[in-house]
This record gives C-alpha cells, sequence and structure tokens, in this order.
C-alpha cells in the first residue's frame, strides 16, 4: 500500500508531469536498451544526442551483433566508458539473437540474464517498453530525492529499491520512479535545490525541518 506521503507526492507531481515517461529517446525495445546501457555514467540528453546517428547506422539487433567493436565505439564514444558498453551492446545484440531470436524478453530475470543488463536497466525496459512493474527503477535521481524525502535511509541503490517497494503500490511503480527523475532534474538537483519553488515543498522533510 502508498504511505500517504508517497501518495500525495504522486498526486502532486502528476499535475505538474500528467504524462511523465522515460526521457530516452528510442522507437523500439532493442533501442531503449542500447540507449538505457549507454545511459550508464552519462545524462540522457547526451545518449539522445548520440542514437540517432548510431541507430542509422545499425538499424537492427543483428547489425549490432555483427558489427566491429571499433565501430561501435566511435559512434558511443561522447557517452563515457565507451569499450565497455560497446562490448556489451554487441554481446548482449548476440545473446538475444541465440537465446531469443533477437527479441526482448519480457521477465527481469531473462533481461538480467544478458550482457550489460542489471536490475535497472531491466526495469527501465519492462516498465518503458511493455508496461510491466518488476522493480523501481532507482537511478540518482530517485536516490536523491527518496533519501531526502525520508523514504530511505540506504545509499546502495539495491536496498533503496526495496525500502521504495514497500513504499508504493505496486501500481504506481513506473510512474513514480518517472516523476522523481523528472521533479530532480527541473527543481531538487543535488546542487541548490529549488526549495522555494518547489511544487511537494510542503511534504517535504528536508524544508520542513
Amino acid at each position: 500500500m502508498t504511505v500517504p506521503l508517497a501518495k500525495q507526492i504522486i498526486k502532486t507531481l502528476l499535475k505538474k508531469y500528467p504524462a511523465p515517461e522515460c526521457a530516452l529517446h528510442h522507437e523500439t525495445p532493442w533501442q531503449l536498451l542500447v540507449a538505457t546501457i549507454l545511459s550508464a555514467q552519462c545524462t540522457d540528453k547526451r545518449v539522445n544526442m548520440v542514437t540517432p546517428a548510431l541507430f542509422k547506422k545499425f538499424t537492427s539487433v543483428k547489425d549490432f551483433a555483427e558489427a566491429a567493436q571499433e565501430d561501435v565505439e566511435t559512434a558511443i564514444h561522447s557517452t563515457g566508458f565507451y569499450r565497455n558498453k560497446a562490448k556489451n551492446i554487441i554481446a548482449c545484440a548476440r545473446a538475444l539473437l541465440e537465446r531469443h531470436n533477437g527479441k526482448i524478453p519480457e521477465t527481469l530475470e531473462e533481461l538480467t540474464a544478458l550482457p550489460g543488463v542489471g536490475r535497472k536497466t531491466g526495469s527501465v525496459i519492462l516498465g518503458t517498453a511493455f508496461g510491466k512493474a518488476e522493480g523501481i527503477v532507482v537511478d540518482t535521481h530517485v536516490m536523491r530525492l527518496s533519501k531526502r524525502m525520508g523514504f530511505t535511509r540506504h545509499t546502495d541503490a539495491a536496498k533503496i529499491e526495496q525500502d521504495l517497494m514497500k513504499t508504493v503500490d505496486k501500481k504506481h511503480w513506473i510512474t513514480f520512479s518517472h516523476l522523481l527523475i523528472l521533479h530532480g532534474r527541473e527543481r531538487c538537483p543535488a546542487r541548490k535545490p529549488d526549495c522555494a519553488n518547489c511544487e511537494i515543498g510542503q511534504l517535504c522533510p528536508r524544508i520542513l525541518h
């Protein structure tokens, strides 16, 4: 059951962001998977600058599976950690062809068995591409706001997710993540949060205390 504070935050933020969605541009579940891998230690804005040319050059899972790693590295260089990301994307594409006929699986267990796909990435894919809530995406924004709002005291993403899954009703898991990410970017950044104009300031323990 959603605790009253979380419920009120969701209700309030939905007024500001009535249609919250993933900021990573994509047309297919595979493109979303690649974009999510690229987003590690990189801004969504930068990823969205890189992926149009990347997906034009490599148009399918098969294209990525057969790509030379150096070519993928060159295309994604500006996202950082490009060698490891390129290696994981190619390995993931090959695994999809071998195990799933090139299709993105729709369970967290199958997704996290793919190279380069952790629980966070798997939850992004399931929630955004398939509308399935199997977990709560905990990125840096969700982590920061969850601590500021008093939902968790942990710093480990897995433990924060467990706290949030007990705090927020499962039907809100996908929306909750999107809302906190949007609010974290726009109103509550790590440095100098705009508390004076915060839509949920009247609910925030950081401000009230």
